[in-house]
């Protein structure tokens, strides 16, 4: 796994639990709305108890994809360096050769 493929790895778990917390709360805030507001805003509370609901199973589809997305890419690695050992050690030394490189002149 290259580094862009785990920074995007990375982006996409930071935007699920961004979106795992914005639901978390908007369920926490409907909750104090419903015991405020009393009987006058059942339709509103069921429409976006639906909409939230909705939007939670969005997520676990997107957590689902970006699992498969991750797994796929780390089988494909791993495939590459077991049929490639060699030039996957060239890669990383490249790789760690620039890196050092780039530090150093910091």
């Amino acid at each position: 796994m290259d580094i862009s493929t785990a920074s995007y790895k990375d982006s996409q778990q930071r935007l699920a639990q961004d979106i795992r917390a914005v639901v978390d709360d908007a369920e926490a805030l409907l909750r104090l709305a419903v015991r405020d507001a009393g009987q006058g805003y059942d339709d509103a509370v069921s429409k976006l108890e639906r909409s939230l609901k909705t939007a939670r199973a969005e997520l676990e589809t997107i957590e689902e994809a970006v699992m498969e997305t991750a797994r796929s890419a780390g089988r494909a690695t791993d495939e590459f360096v077991r049929s490639n050992p060699w030039q996957s050690i060239g890669i990383g030394a490249g790789i760690g050769l620039l890196l050092g490189m780039l530090i150093a002149r910091r």
